[in-house]
């Protein structure tokens, strides 16, 4: 099997080529040789004078994608009776186990926890379905069936749980940073697009439907990685807090303009790095996902207006995204038609939040992260083991804490930048982290206020 280049595509028309045609041009179009999916087609209500309005959104159709396994040791082990245990699997790598013993209405059971490199596996077992009461390598086959593993070891350090809640819930994110654009009629280059500088009354009506506009100077909100001290990355932006996720639009038009920089770079500085983005549209040009150069921006969500800035507000809605990311609900109706409404403004944010989860699973970022959860796993692994032999007062001095461990806790606790942060992109955060487990792996007497200084470090310099 050869892999395939352009010539042995057939191109999609050009951007230029359907503007030469009349009547009703598509939102979105895909880029000559492909690479894109598009979702939301069709936005045709009828012609006639009396055409119906576009149908409601359900309610039960529009939900948030969350990560439920991350909150499992939260909600049911942490300040409740357990146990932890360590090992290192040939396959799996590392492994960190959690056994509780619940009972559930009038039945006992076991609810178990794995973490692997790969994954966390969690399964809650029935002890009535036991033949007898399991060891914790039988437990941990219950789990997961392909581990190969001879014996586990105690975890007996106090602040162990804290440790590992802090792993478990780093993948959980409440913070959100979307780019909005601002595309004007036969724009199609990215130099025009971040070229825009006047808002017009409809796309002024659509960042109020977003958000609520924010002074930048002093705000105490998550900031999306703008300057809410030196006015550097402009006076004000549009910001919205949805179901406790705070959300920061990166708005072309409120980001700085440079005169004589065609690229804009200011402004493509933070757009570009944005997973997911607005592109707003007033008149009827088609946007192609490959009109900005990018290696972060893996989905777009095209909204035109008709109607604008009249009691009846329509906006008609696209998707695109690249191929190796997986569809994301909530499913656009057939016509993709809305009507300016809260209903909407609900299936638009969720639309939005779960783009990026679905963007994390593309090629480029899934091994980021699966480096990441290694490096991370690596790192717990390691506090566990030393601080658990430190407890029994075994191993040498540099196996133990300085000051008997009750310090900071360590590299997990000091190390506050999870995969999301205010102050830059969780891509970033990603590469930073791994750079500093492995400063650390690199000098083994990196001591516990070391590590914290470091991490401190190379947060301020992003």
């Amino acid at each position: 099997f050869l892999p395939q280049t352009e010539e042995d595509y057939i191109p999609y028309p050009s951007v230029h080529e359907v503007l030469g045609r009349t009547g009703s041009l598509p939102l979105i179009l895909l880029p000559q040789f492909g690479g894109y999916w598009i979702e939301g087609t069709n936005h045709d209500l009828g012609s006639s004078s009396t055409a119906e309005e576009p149908p409601p959104c359900p309610a039960s159709q529009v939900k948030l994608e969350t990560n439920s396994i991350a909150k499992i040791y939260r909600k049911h082990f942490l300040g409740k009776e357990h146990f932890n245990y360590y090992s290192v699997d040939s396959t799996l790598g590392h492994l960190v186990f959690s056994v509780k013993y619940d009972v559930i209405g009038d039945q006992e059971h076991l609810r178990l926890l794995l973490r692997s490199r790969f994954k966390t596996y969690h399964d809650v077992i029935p002890i009535s379905c036991l033949t007898e009461f399991p060891n914790v390598v039988q437990m941990m086959k219950l789990v997961c069936e392909e581990v190969n593993v001879d014996r586990f070891y105690p975890i007996l350090y106090p602040k162990a749980s804290r440790l590992i809640v802090t792993f478990d819930e780093h993948v959980i994110n409440n913070n959100f940073k979307f780019g909005v654009i601002y595309q004007k009629f036969a724009q199609t280059s990215e130099e025009e697009l971040f070229g825009n500088n006047e808002e017009s009354p409809a796309f002024v009506e659509f960042l109020e439907f977003l958000g609520e506009k924010i002074e930048l100077h002093d705000f105490k909100g998550f900031r999306g990685g703008l300057d809410v001290t030196h006015g550097q990355t402009g006076i004000e932006s549009v910001y919205h807090n949805f179901h406790n996720k705070e959300i920061m639009f990166h708005v072309s038009t409120k980001l700085p303009y440079t005169e004589g920089d065609s690229q804009q770079l200011q402004r493509k500085r933070h757009i570009g790095n944005d997973i997911v983005a607005i592109v707003f549209q007033e008149e009827n040009t088609p946007f192609v996902p490959d009109m900005i150069a990018s290696n972060f921006l893996h989905a777009y969500v095209v909204v035109q207006v008709e109607n604008a800035c009249t009691d009846n507000v329509l906006y008609k809605v696209s998707v695109t995204a690249r191929d190796d990311v997986p569809f994301f609900g909530p499913a656009l109706p057939d016509p993709a038609v809305f009507k300016k409404n809260p209903e909407f403004h609900e299936f638009l944010l969720t639309k939005l939040i779960n783009a990026e989860y679905s963007c994390y699973k593309a090629e480029k970022f899934a091994k980021l992260k699966e480096r990441t959860r290694f490096a991370l796993l690596e790192t717990l692994y390691e506090e566990l083991h030393m601080n658990s032999q430190s407890m029994m007062g075994l191993g040498g001095d540099d196996d133990k804490l300085e000051n008997g461990g009750g310090g900071g806790g360590g590299f997990f606790e000091s190390f506050k930048i999870r995969l999301h942060t205010a102050a830059c992109g969780w891509k970033t955060a990603l590469v930073l982290l791994v750079r500093a487990v492995h400063t650390v792996r690199q000098n083994k007497h990196f001591t516990s206020q070391q590590t914290q200084a470091h991490i401190y470090y190379t947060k301020r310099i992003t």
